[in-house]
Formats: structure tokens, sequence, C-alpha cells
């Protein structure tokens, strides 16, 4: 095996490591290594560049990026982010901070983080949020394994509605894959899009752990939330909210929902400062009620006094298994996307209620006036008729996969198709009105896609 050219160790770096392990050659060190695993043909790699040569050809690979008008969401937006976010998200402070094991060299990454929980706690009306999760689909399967956790003397089984997004469902489907937790999709109702209360009849008291509602769910519709909180708790079980933070602007938060409010709330928390990014990273949230603390996964910054009487802050709760408790963790868990929590608490701090409030409306009202532009297009309806927020679902008369490509042609990404995801649903498209979308840049999208249907016959 050859020393690849990058790595700094000269060759008698190479033989002094090896012959204090006792071995000869660097095969014989990774002997173990099945063959047919291994890589023995060259790759084919283009020659290398000059450091001029590959800025100039990643300048101009960047530039084929159209930078689409965005009417695409379906779990991650595109939302306006002040300047000063990620300015001082960007300090080095934050930027290049490590996990704050040691209090003493880390008050400013811990006092963040419980500022952070204290917002998120706040807008979600849970007694306890974490210092975030990896997103908000693995935050979903944290939150269920926790409920089953919490729930001994009920059966390991978790009702979890087709109107949560496909993705997190299978996540979910993965991290619970060997634990025999059995995961019941429930059914949507064909008209309005949401899950019916009275499907959930056929699960009596102490028959599954927890309900997952999502709210807006994956359609963009709102979910029955007061019915099936209530429902749930008479059987014995916990409710999980779902949520999408920035819609709680406007929203009643999972604390609230039904008569004594959802046991654990989780999401993404990409809505809340974080770019795209092609994708990302972005972090989940998850807070819960005080009774189910101890089995809440991930860590809390909590603030305490010293000996001086001066506040300082600590990580008062880290159930994780790279420390004391080892198998008996709740979680593997390792780390947390700090940086971004840094980035959502500046976020919330310079909106504020009020400006979280605003920004809810704009995106509720834009999507509310591209839905009407977009009936009024021959063929084309809105597919469900209850309330929605955010984004909704389009009827096409045609594919929508092909109607997407045709509009990105045109400089537009038009949304997601939901026929690889809902058998029932082909020829839907799946799409989003920010406080980003303008009148002109909705009427540019119905303009454009009358156009479309109209050549296509």
């Amino acid at each position: 095996m050859a020393t690849m050219p990058f790595i700094p160790h000269t060759s008698d770096d190479v033989h002094a490591m090896l012959a204090l392990l006792g071995v000869d050659t660097q095969d014989t060190l990774f002997e173990e290594v099945p063959k047919e695993l291994l890589c023995t043909d060259p790759l084919d790699l283009p020659a290398p560049l000059s450091e001029m040569a590959l800025t100039r050809l990643m300048r101009e690979r960047a530039s084929q990026d159209a930078g689409l008008l965005c009417f695409t969401g379906a779990g991650a937006y595109e939302h306006h982010i002040p300047a000063a976010v990620w300015e001082i998200a960007s300090r080095g402070e934050f930027y290049s901070a490590y996990t704050p094991y040691q209090a003493e060299a880390s008050q400013g990454t811990l006092q963040v983080l419980y500022e952070y929980q204290s917002m998120m706690a706040a807008l979600l009306t849970m007694d306890v949020v974490n210092a975030s999760l990896y997103d908000g689909a693995s935050a979903l399967g944290e939150a269920i394994l926790m409920a089953v956790r919490a729930q001994p003397a009920c059966a390991k089984r978790v009702l979890l509605p087709a109107t949560v997004h496909p993705h997190y469902r299978q996540v979910v489907q993965t991290l619970l894959a060997g634990l025999a937790i059995e995961v019941v999709s429930l059914p949507y109702c064909a008209q309005g899009g949401h899950t019916l209360p009275e499907t959930l009849e056929a699960y009596p008291a102490h028959s599954f752990a927890a309900l997952v509602i999502p709210q807006p769910n994956f359609f963009g519709i709102l979910e029955e939330i007061h019915l099936l909180t209530d429902w749930a708790h008479r059987q014995g079980g916990l409710v999980i909210g779902l949520v999408n933070p920035l819609a709680l602007g406007l929203l009643a938060p999972p604390g609230e929902w039904g008569s004594t409010g959802a046991d654990i709330a989780c999401g993404d928390g990409q809505p809340l400062g974080i770019p795209l990014s092609s994708g990302g990273p972005y972090f989940g949230f998850m807070g819960c009620k005080q009774a189910l603390v101890r089995q809440l996964p991930g860590r809390i910054a909590g603030r305490t006094q010293d000996k001086q009487g001066e506040t300082g802050f600590v990580l008062t709760l880290q159930t994780r298994e790279q420390h004391i408790r080892r198998a008996k963790a709740t979680s593997n868990i390792c780390t947390n996307q700090g940086l971004l929590t840094v980035a959502a608490t500046i976020y919330l701090s310079l909106l504020g209620p009020e400006g979280l409030r605003r920004t809810a409306v704009a995106c509720h009202e834009h999507t509310l006036a591209l839905a009407e532009r977009l009936r009024q297009i021959p063929g084309v309806s809105i597919r469900f008729d209850r309330p929605f927020f955010h984004e909704l679902v389009v009827q096409l008369p045609c594919s929508a996969t092909h109607v997407l490509t045709r509009l990105a042609q045109h400089g537009i990404s038009g949304g997601v198709s939901l026929a690889p995801y809902y058998a029932a649903l082909p020829d839907t498209l799946l799409v989003c009105a920010t406080e980003m979308r303008t009148p002109a840049d909705c009427a540019r999208l119905a303009h454009t896609l009358t156009t479309l249907l109209t050549e296509e016959g």
C-alpha cells in the first residue's frame, strides 16, 4: 500500500511506527480487512492542478449554479437570514470552539447554549430543551426511543402518521430496526390530507407508547392537534409534537396542545437562521416535560453560581455513552450541532417574538397568494381542502417530474413531486412560498407554469 503524498509522514516515520507495532509493512497492518474490500486499481483522477488553476476551475463550476427561484420546501426552506447572524456566529470564539467539556474554559459557549435552550423552551412551551441534535429526522427517532423508554407499561408500539416527512419516516425505521419497536403507519384523509382521529379507535389503552403529531404536516396541512393529543393521553400514551419552529410564531406551541400539552417536542431548526447550503448541515431540537428529563438524550447547559456568588454556566445533564453511564446511556449521540444553535440563538434574539410572528404571517400570506394564482391555471387545482401553512399540494394535469424539469430550464425550482413517496398522489407537486417570495415571483411561477402546460397540450 503506497503512502499517499499528502500525508505528512516521511518513509522513515512510517517505518519507525511499523517497527514499534511489530509489523513489516502497511499491508500487514491492514491484513484483517477482507481482500475484496480493498481498492487495488488506480483511481481515474485528472492530472493535478496548481492553486491558481484550481481556483479558476472551481469559480467556473460555481458559476454554473443558476440560483433558481425557489418554491421548494419539504423540510428545508429559503428564509431571509439577517447579515448579523453569521457575522457573529463566524467569530473565532464560536466558529472554532469545541464541545464545552471544561466549563472554566467554555463560559461563552455554555452561555449561548443556555440562552438557546431558554428561548427554544419558551417557543415550544416545554419545561426543558437539550443543546440540540443532528437534524430533525434523527431528533424524531430519538424522541420515539425516549417515549418507549418512558412507557414500560405500554406496548412497544408507536403510531406514526403517513403525513410525517417521508425521509423522517425512513430514518425512524433505520434507528428502530432490531429494537422490537413496532411502527404503525396511520393513513391520511384523501380529501383533507390530515390524520383522521377516528382511525385511531383500533388502538386501545396502553397498546402503544406514543403518538407522533406533525404540525404542520408534510403536506403543509394543519392537523387536529388538540383532538389527537387528548385522545392519546386518554389511552395512556405520550404525544410527540413534530413541529416547524418558525410556524410557532403563528400556531399553537406543542406545550399547549389539548388539555395538558404534548409530552415531547422535536423538529429541525433549519428555519431559524440556517442557510440551505445544498442540504446542510442543519440541527435538530428536542424538548420535553420535566417528568421526562432523565430520558432526554444529548446534553443540557445550566446556570449556577460559583463560590464568589458569580453567575456561571455548566453542563448539568449528559446521559451520553462516552461518559460514566456508558452502556446505561439513553443515547449514542456523540456531539451536537453547536455552531448551528449559536446561529439560531442569534436569529431568535434579533427577531424576537414579534419578528418571528411577522415572518410566519408573511409566509402564510404569500402561500395563500400563491395558491390563489395557481388555482386559476386551467387544469391545476389545490389537492386538499383543509387549512395549510407554508406549503401546499398542487394537482397537475400531467407528470409533476416532467413539469419540474421544464420549470428548472426556466430558472425556477418549482417544488417536490409527491409521486415517489405517495402512490395515491400521482401528478402532484408540493410547493412552498416563504417571506422571500414576492408577488412578482409568484406571478412568474404561475405564468411559466401556464405556458408549459399549454405547450404540453
